[in-house]
């Protein structure tokens, strides 16, 4: 594992480590189901963290090691969720008690603690995870005991559990659509960077296709170790390979992203020629970065900060009013707000918080007007959203370049993917499920 960062370095992604099943009594046998199986339990597996005069919430994230600088945040925003549906009157007439566990920027430990958040603190939900791999080490956790995950980050699709909500953006509602602005706005020519890892490798993947369909070309790619700083040889590459400028499509995670971006203003690769497109750095990360480093180059998300909504300049102004006026709000953190929010609206229109699957198919088609505008749940777990692409200013936060007119549905299961084209997820339908032929 990498060495911890500092307060002001800056996120980094892990490799899997598969978490071990656990024993929860749920109501009946039903059996596992699988992320692209194309049944749906038959049975409605019960949790028991509501009784009394509160329900108990699961919040799962890293509070140390070296995902702490990021989603300690999330954890923030999905306490001031919380605090206001308390201040609201609570749900279902109870108050939200939530029991944080740290889930240490550790893979395992993530599987560990979701074991015990279920078993002994018998939470009904989670919320919890950022990195691919911390979810791919709960899945088998919530998978084999029909338990519920509302997971706010945006990832690299191929994966559509029941047991999962996944309120962070499909990559047709981030990495497609970048793709697309660039193509249009600056250039044709790409050249791939990444971290060596799980998302970063599968995003590329979609993104040598749809370029192959679009006309567009691939110059070059190359991986980095998560952790690994040594970036000279990809500057190198990348002046090699695109001589005259072009798009540099940036899925780096950790502190190679600072000397990344250093070492290409440092060697005159700025963004007039050699606009750099990122999909993991938000607002937090270009304070952690150095906004002379990022100025003129862009991101692709669901939310900034400087969206223009009621609703935002609402959470915004909560959000610095419990938290300090220096504190920033991004993607992710918007996402986890949003994931709390749903989630007790399903509960109150399923008139329980335990029956777990009642909560999941209320959840189908539930709106909820959030900061980044009117979102809606579908029935593959996943949220239409507006589409974003922002350009670093000098304040640090994002001018707003394109937004789409409206809100795009998601598709979990990749279209560009030969694997994958073709297919779609529906656990409204019991003969569809997570994985089927349309």
């Amino acid at each position: 594992m990498a060495k911890r960062l500092g307060r002001r370095k800056f996120l980094l992604y892990g490799s899997a480590t598969l978490g071990t099943s656990l024993l929860l009594k749920a109501c009946g046998s039903a059996q596992t189901t699988d992320t692209a199986d194309s049944t749906t339990t038959t049975e409605s597996p019960v949790a028991a963290g509501s009784s009394g005069d509160t329900i108990k919430v699961g919040i799962l994230h890293s509070l140390s090691g070296t995902m702490a600088i990021s989603e300690k945040s999330v954890v923030d925003a999905e306490q001031l969720a919380i605090e206001e549906i308390n201040a609201a009157g609570g749900v279902l007439g109870k108050q939200i008690e939530p029991i944080v566990e740290d889930g240490s920027s550790d893979w395992p430990t993530f599987a560990e603690k979701a074991k015990k958040l279920i078993d002994q603190d018998k939470v009904p939900v989670i919320f919890g995870c950022w990195t691919s791999a911390s979810r791919k080490a709960v899945l088998p956790v919530f998978e084999e005991k029909k338990h519920m995950l509302w997971y706010p980050v945006q990832y690299e699709g191929q994966e559509c559990s029941n047991n999962i909500f996944y309120t962070g953006a499909a990559p047709n509602q981030q990495i497609e659509p970048a793709v697309d602005w660039l193509l249009e706005n600056k250039g044709k020519k790409f050249f791939l960077v990444g971290s060596d890892y799980v998302f970063p490798r599968t995003a590329n993947t979609i993104i040598k296709e749809q370029l192959k369909a679009k006309g567009g070309e691939t110059v070059g790619e190359d991986y980095l170790p998560l952790g690994n700083t040594e970036v000279t040889p990809i500057i190198t590459k990348i002046r090699a390979a695109l001589p005259d400028g072009g798009v540099i499509f940036n899925t780096l995670n950790g502190d190679s992203n600072v000397a990344f971006f250093k070492q290409m203003q440092g060697a005159g690769l700025g963004p007039d020629k050699y606009p750099v497109m990122s999909v993991s750095i938000a607002e937090e990360e270009v304070q952690a970065i150095g906004v002379e480093y990022l100025k003129g180059h862009y991101a692709a998300w669901n939310y900034f900060m400087t969206v223009d909504t009621p609703e935002n300049k609402k959470f915004v102004e909560a959000f610095k009013k419990k938290y300090g006026e220096d504190r920033v709000t991004n993607d992710p953190m918007e996402a986890a707000y949003i994931g709390v929010h749903l989630w007790k609206q399903a509960v109150e229109k399923a008139g329980t918080a335990d029956d777990l699957e009642a909560v999941r198919k209320a959840a189908y088609g539930l709106p909820f007007e959030a900061p980044e505008g009117t979102v809606a749940m579908n029935p593959n777990h996943h949220l239409s959203k507006v589409v974003r692409i922002g350009e670093v200013r000098d304040d640090g936060l994002f001018e707003i370049v394109y937004a789409t007119d409206k809100a795009v549905e998601p598709i979990p299961w990749n279209q560009y993917v030969a694997d994958t084209k073709g297919y779609a997820c529906d656990w409204s339908d019991s003969s569809k499920g997570g994985k089927y032929k349309i």
